[in-house]
């Protein structure tokens, strides 16, 4: 059978080629060492120059080479990031706020999810990005650990965000304490004589500072403080805890560790006809974006995860710098105070 002239087989046709530094330099009009200097961040080149080389890059679609760069540096250009979670809503924020610095910084990011919330899961995830040439690691961590001593391995900067390391890492977190106080605080000045509180799992870190600091508040308020109820984070356990307390007419107000238990207790006040905040004032904690759109717009606290994520990038590059490697950063909440809450009946 004849062949077609002028046709090619798919492996005949000749590979499209990744732009070179040398396209970029006739592109920009600079010399090759001019376009290295501005792909490894050298400071030896005037601002006009770096914006007309950079602009070429772009348009071409060019990337350095992170070996070679690596080679002229000491860095790849990249970070590390491992999760338990990244579905929760506070885990999903961060790392986008983690991930918008880095990208800021002409930085890449490697996601790894830790399945286990166990050391030995952790060192796992670190050793696997380790092996992909990472400059340094943020670990979101929710859980708390199964060694109170975890030991990480050595050679790479490390950051925790939400996290309980001891001072031996450096570590980002929202100010758990003072947003609790200030939820506590705000049920008691309306006049509510204590504050029940649905609490998160017992092996998180961040749920555990808010019970403490929810026990703390009560008892320095000379408050009774009633029986610790908990959930997992999600509405459905919230839902449960809220039955349990709808059959208890002593129960004016309620703290709820995460705003989705919040909508589960307003739920299960709602059926058992209990109304929200007339005969239960109920708070959260989170902010998301649902809860001001609640069936009664939720009070609660609001975690400011991008500054988190944006104060990880910048400790860890401090410490790929050569700085401190034990920093830590707090990030204030923010008391936002909407229609769940009033004072008590009568």
């Amino acid at each position: 059978m004849p062949r077609e002239v002028g046709t090619r087989s798919p492996r005949s046709r000749p590979l499209r080629q990744s732009p070179s530094m040398a396209d970029v330099a006739a592109m920009a009009g600079v010399s090759s060492q001019t376009v290295s200097r501005v792909a490894n961040n050298r400071d030896n080149v005037d601002a006009s120059t770096r914006e007309r080389v950079q602009a070429a890059m772009k348009m071409l679609g060019y990337r350095p080479n992170s070996a070679a760069r690596a080679l002229v540096t000491g860095r790849f250009g990249t970070l590390g990031v491992i999760s338990f979670d990244i579905s929760a809503y506070g885990n999903a924020r961060t790392f986008a706020a983690i991930s918008d610095a880095a990208r800021e910084a002409d930085l890449f990011v490697n996601f790894m999810g830790a399945r286990a919330q166990t050391g030995a899961a952790v060192r796992q995830a670190f050793q696997q990005l380790m092996v992909q040439s990472v400059d340094g690691i943020i670990l979101i961590e929710s859980q708390i650990l199964d060694t109170p001593e975890l030991r990480l391995p050595s050679g790479v900067p490390v950051v925790f965000a939400d996290g309980d390391t001891g001072h031996r890492y450096a570590n980002v977190d929202i100010d758990q304490a003072e947003g609790t106080r200030s939820a506590v605080s705000h049920l008691l000045g309306l006049g509510h004589r204590t504050v029940w509180h649905v609490a998160g799992p017992r092996d998180s870190y961040a749920a555990r500072r808010r019970a403490e600091a929810w026990h703390h508040t009560l008892k320095d308020a000379g408050a009774v403080v009633p029986t610790l109820l908990y959930g997992d984070w999600s509405a459905a356990s919230g839902y449960e805890a809220g039955r349990a307390l709808a059959a208890r007419p002593e129960v004016t107000a309620v703290f709820a560790a995460n705003d989705q238990m919040a909508l589960g207790v307003m739920r299960a006040l709602q059926e058992a006809g209990r109304r929200v905040p007339q005969d239960v004032s109920v708070i959260g904690f989170d902010d998301v974006p649902e809860a001001a759109f609640y069936p009664a717009p939720l009070t609660t606290v609001r975690q400011d995860f991008d500054a988190v994520g944006r104060h990880c990038v910048a400790l860890l590059l401090e410490q790929i710098g050569g700085a401190d490697t034990a920093k830590q950063a707090s990030v204030a909440p923010l008391l936002v105070v909407r229609e769940s809450t009033a004072p008590p009946a009568g």
